[in-house]
């Protein structure tokens, strides 16, 4: 599996139309998806948006506000618009060929229904490009896991080896999946994500990739917070891991944005899930003086990709954002 900042064909995302998923603030949803496609064409992709139907696509149109080539328009229904975790997973085979693997998908844990035509996806695209489809035989959702692009994995406990997920699976044999279907050598295997993340603690909001020994760390300075003991426990077993040479990774602690609340409930925002375009980063913001910390440190980490932050404030009430949207197709080798 070639890591994220690898060169790419384009992004899929969905289209989206569940207003359940963003309870109360659905009409400002569309918007903020206008502006991550306007977004990811200024990084220099190519954007494969998913719609349940041609009333869909002229809605799409209308927030996106552009007439780019660059976006295509593919009627394959979904039940939910987090494409990171239903989306297809690309890989290359030994020879450099494009293959999708397609993993199992049971809305993350069977939390909430229908999933049917999430867990569908992956294989009409398949059939759609034509491109090989492998079935690992596991429940796996691209949120859960982060690559270097040369063999190393970050993860989870909490996510992977949750029985609401693959009950019968053991961790060695988990572990022999990863490796067999992405490439994988080594996984850096952390406890758990963060407070308000339904999806069982996605690694997508705690600790990412940014090259391939380099390794963004969320950490919270409030000793009082619920994330504090959890992110500190994750920063400390990164700093002492080390890659497959011997050598210690870099890791870089990023502050957590200041706690964001719907109802009373704690939601999963995070800097962390952020999205590496071809010529861009596009970073979740959350309307407070962490923010410009938070851009100026992935401007030092990508100084030749432009820094694009967009308004999360919004977005997380459906508890994804940026990456959890996004799902990138790598260029063909």
């Amino acid at each position: 599996m070639p890591a994220e900042w690898e060169q790419h064909e384009g992004t899929w995302i969905a289209w989206p139309h569940n207003e359940e998923h963003w309870p109360g603030k659905f009409k400002s949803i569309p918007p903020v998806y206008g502006e991550l496609v306007r977004a990811l064409i200024e990084g220099g992709e190519k954007v494969f948006i998913l719609v349940n139907d041609a009333e869909a696509a002229d809605e799409a149109r209308e927030y996106i506000k552009s007439n780019s080539a660059d976006i295509v328009f593919h009627h394959i229904p979904t039940n939910s618009s987090w494409t990171r975790d239903f989306g297809p997973i690309f890989v290359y085979d030994e020879g450099g060929k494009l293959h999708i693997t397609d993993w199992g998908f049971n809305m993350w844990g069977d939390k909430y229904q229908p999933w049917d035509l999430d867990a569908g996806v992956p294989k009409k695209i398949a059939a759609l490009f034509e491109f090989p489809r492998l079935d690992p035989n596991m429940i796996l959702e691209g949120g859960s896991i982060d690559v270097n692009g040369q063999g190393v994995l970050l993860t989870t406990r909490q996510c992977l080896l949750n029985k609401n997920r693959n009950p019968s699976l053991t961790q060695p044999q988990i572990e022999e999946r990863l490796s067999m279907y992405l490439g994988i050598r080594q996984i850096l295997w952390l406890d758990e994500g963060i407070v308000g993340d339904d999806t069982d603690g996605h690694i997508d909001d705690i600790a990412r990739f940014t090259d391939s020994n380099t390794i963004i760390c969320q950490m919270e300075r409030d000793t009082g917070d619920g994330n504090a003991a959890i992110l500190q426990k994750n920063f400390e077993f990164l700093s002492r891991a080390r890659n497959q040479k011997g050598e210690q990774f870099h890791i870089v602690a990023l502050d957590m944005p200041d706690p964001v609340y719907c109802d009373g409930q704690r939601l999963p925002a995070s800097y962390a899930n952020f999205y590496i375009a071809n010529t861009a980063v596009l970073v979740p913001t959350f309307n407070c003086a962490k923010d410009a910390r938070a851009l100026d440190t992935f401007s030092r980490l990508f100084p030749s990709r432009r820094i694009i932050g967009i308004d999360a404030v919004d977005y997380v009430w459906g508890l994804g954002t940026i990456h959890c949207s996004t799902q990138q197709q790598p260029k063909a080798r």
